[in-house]
């Protein structure tokens, strides 16, 4: 924007925003987020059991877990295991295609686990595919 001074001469006003520092905090903040959203997996403290065979999940799926006060959740939301069915029903466009994972805590009771896993069986899913981490090697036999 140029105006006139009190002498006649043009002078320009330095009102331009300079978006270059703007632009440099919110790609920091934009990477921040992308590396740790993949680590806050889940707000439900889970215990995981470990075995020697873990694949990893390489695609977002719908996540059954059972905490250690043996609750369900659906995702991060709790839920009741008589509205499981249905609600995996509504979730999922094709249930006897679609694979869902079962997160739950090694404390939880064996019955309970598959209690949960007929509902979801007979909310027509077939595809179950239970969590689990890798076993943890001592450090004595990394060397081996």
């Amino acid at each position: 924007m140029a105006f006139t001074n009190q002498q006649g001469r043009t002078q320009t006003s330095l009102a331009d925003i300079n978006v270059t520092p703007f632009v440099d905090v919110v790609l920091v903040l934009l990477i921040i987020f992308m590396v740790t959203a993949p680590v806050i997996e889940s707000g439900i403290d889970i215990d995981l059991p470990q075995t020697r065979t873990v694949k990893e999940m390489t695609q977002e799926r719908v996540i059954v877990s059972i905490d250690s006060k043996q609750r369900l959740y659906i995702g991060s939301e709790a839920i009741n295991v008589h509205q499981l069915g249905p609600r995996l029903r509504s979730m999922l466009r094709d249930p006897s295609r679609q694979v869902v994972f079962l997160r739950c805590d090694k404390e939880v009771p064996f019955g309970l686990v598959a209690g949960v896993m007929d509902e979801m069986y007979q909310a027509g899913i077939k595809n179950i595919s239970v969590v689990t981490k890798p076993l943890e090697r001592p450090a004595a036999q990394e060397g081996k």
